[in-house]
């Protein structure tokens, strides 16, 4: 692999992290489908059936938000990080903790509260397009 800075293996770890982020997540809206009697194959509650059911959307949309960031998230690193690995690491760390917060937040009850610290995360894609963008340029370059 001599065609990776060996500072790429903070890439791969940050990526590996959001991965037991979200299994974590996922572990989560398994127990608040216990908690709140959703059962599968049911993907969201329906209000008209379910008293807890705006509970148990926000922290399975929590989670389904994430799942649904984390394709974008990974590209941007894997790519970034091949031209900043170090810079593609720490953004990637910080969006993770974002994330966390942006599922805690949701996960209350109260959809607003998911923006207190999850907003930031869209300034560490900004950080990682940018890396990106610079993978793009400097093999155009060559």
């Amino acid at each position: 692999m001599e065609f990776l800075a060996k500072e790429y293996g903070y890439v791969a770890l940050v990526v590996v992290a959001y991965c037991f982020l979200s299994i974590w997540m996922g572990i989560q809206v398994g127990m608040a489908r216990k908690k709140y009697k959703v059962y599968y194959p049911t993907l969201y509650a329906l209000e008209s059936e379910n008293k807890d059911a705006k509970l148990f959307n926000c922290v399975q949309r929590g989670h389904q938000n994430s799942l649904e960031m984390m394709p974008m998230f990974f590209v941007l690193m894997i790519l970034g990080g091949m031209a900043h690995p170090c810079i593609s690491a720490a953004l990637g760390l910080f969006y993770t903790v974002t994330r966390y917060f942006y599922f805690t937040g949701y996960s209350t009850g109260d959809p607003q509260k998911r923006l207190t610290i999850g907003k930031y995360g869209f300034l560490a894609l900004l950080g990682l397009k940018i890396c990106t963008i610079s993978l793009a340029i400097n093999l155009l370059r060559r």
